[in-house]
């Protein structure tokens, strides 16, 4: 459950996830909405937790020059491979590292991405300051600053879903909104997902501005579709079905009450 071997071993199915249905399409597709409306027209961005390189491509295929860092060795690799099948390796510089200490200098980006969810696998409190800091350190002053972590009440709607086998951690999670080793191993059989902390929105609003970050905008990135995988899935592609769920997730994404029960909350803040 450590995050950096489960990624190593997760390999290219993190680089699929974003693709892999409907739903986690709104968080690619919602996420990448916001960066074209808040990005500046140059400069460089920084794509910290990046994973296996998706919005690092994203933003290297519209122009941007990109420093992508993730504490992954085999993520880091698969993006290095993306970002050259695609054309765009000139344009992104690749290296292995830790939110909590950026090896750039101050003011350096024009704009930070910290998205995915990335923050989430920083459980300590002290560490997650600590890494927010350092996101609002290496940005220019008024720079953008995109966060995204993981929802605390859609963490617990997969949990009750499968109560079953982890009804034990649903108070804990519920509480603290951290996903552990000793709580899967006390309540799941040991058997879990990557460490992580589920985040209301009120929490993370508290932590952004204690770093010195100004919240400007709260997003639901997959909103009133959160945990509608299986369903959506069996949609058409083009059909008018699930463009009316597109319309209604859009409509209602940055609705506080929403944003709270999203899988996956962003953040727009600006340093």
């Amino acid at each position: 459950m450590d995050p950096r071997r489960y990624y190593d071993a997760f390999g290219e199915e993190e680089w699929e996830r974003l693709t892999a249905n409907p739903v986690a399409r709104l968080e690619f597709e919602n996420t990448t909405r916001y960066l074209a409306e808040r990005l500046p027209e140059n400069g460089p961005v920084l794509d910290a937790g990046g994973g296996p390189g998706r919005y690092a491509i994203w933003l290297a295929e519209r122009g941007h020059e990109v420093a992508h860092l993730d504490p992954s060795r085999e993520q880091v690799r698969i993006a290095r491979e993306k970002a050259n099948e695609r054309g765009v390796d000139r344009r992104v510089r690749f290296q292995q590292g830790d939110v909590r200490a950026l090896p750039f200098g101050a003011g350096r980006f024009a704009a930070v991405c910290c998205l995915g969810g990335p923050l989430s696998h920083v459980l300590d409190p002290g560490e997650r300051k600590r890494a927010l800091r350092e996101l609002r350190r290496v940005a220019r002053e008024d720079a953008s600053v995109f966060v995204s972590v993981m929802g605390r009440l859609a963490a617990l709607r997969f949990a009750i879903k499968h109560a079953s086998d982890h009804h034990g951690l649903l108070e804990p999670l519920a509480e603290t909104g951290d996903y552990t080793q000793e709580l899967v191993e006390r309540h799941a059989d040991g058997e879990g997902w990557a460490e992580m902390h589920a985040f209301r929105v009120e929490e993370l609003e508290g932590e952004l501005e204690a770093a010195g970050l100004t919240v400007e905008t709260l997003v639901g990135l997959e909103g009133v579709a959160s945990a509608m995988q299986p369903a959506l899935a069996e949609l058409p592609e083009d059909g008018d079905a699930l463009t009316d769920v597109h319309a209604v997730v859009s409509s209602l994404r940055e609705d506080r009450a929403v944003v709270d029960a999203s899988e996956h909350i962003l953040t727009v803040c600006r340093a």
